[in-house]
């Protein structure tokens, strides 16, 4: 039987832009840890980038190019915010599953916890961790930034969201302290880049990369 456009199955279910858990399944095998950089240039453009565009990035960029500056820095922060818990467990191959008491304990690339990812990429990626030098620092903006917007879409202990400063993405020296968007959306993009980059190449990273888009379609 036939699969409608109105009665899709599960393997139909959009994963990257257009492609589907189908879609992945019929390619992963061309994908193979230390393997051919083409087929890995197309694994970063058709499910890496795609994912990220239609998600993430396609999103904050209309955001962007309407901004009047009346609260749209706060949706823009609260997508970035998602994207980074992405990158870092996507670069970790790890997937999330929310634990109870009394659950199975978590697998070895599983994480309940998301916000040991978060600070993770804040400290570790560049150009992020030559702003984020202390865990302490990683930590409250988690907190305080991230916390604060998917929960209450507000910030806390101190923290102000500032269109761009044109250097910083943060200046945390006071008691004030200001995450510049567009200069952290530029610093994202300028992680992404690498990353695709490195996924042609790298065979950790592309180890990585399988487990968690086999994870995306279970």
């Amino acid at each position: 039987m036939t699969t409608s456009k109105l009665t899709k199955g599960p393997d139909d279910v959009f994963i990257a832009g257009r492609r589907t858990i189908k879609d992945w399944r019929a390619f992963r095998p061309a994908f193979v840890p230390g393997g051919d950089a083409k087929s890995w240039a197309t694994a970063a453009q058709d499910y890496f980038e795609a994912r990220l565009a239609s998600r993430y990035l396609t999103p904050i960029d209309t955001l962007q190019q309407n901004d009047s500056q009346r609260g749209e820095g706060f949706s823009i922060v609260a997508v970035q915010c998602s994207l980074i818990e992405f990158l870092e467990s996507t670069i970790q191959g790890k997937s999330y599953r929310h634990r109870r008491d009394g659950d199975p304990q978590l697998g070895q690339y599983e994480y309940s916890n998301s916000g040991s990812i978060f600070e993770s990429f804040l400290m570790n990626r560049t150009p992020f961790s030559g702003e984020f030098v202390t865990q302490p620092l990683a930590h409250d903006f988690y907190v305080s930034v991230r916390c604060g917007l998917l929960h209450e879409a507000r910030t806390k202990n101190g923290w102000l969201i500032r269109a761009k400063s044109g250097s910083r993405i943060i200046d945390a020296t006071g008691a004030q302290k200001v995450l510049y968007r567009n200069d952290f959306q530029r610093a994202l993009l300028e992680f992404v880049a690498w990353y695709k980059r490195a996924l042609t190449s790298d065979s950790a990273v592309q180890d990585a990369f399988i487990r968690k888009f086999d994870s995306l379609c279970v």
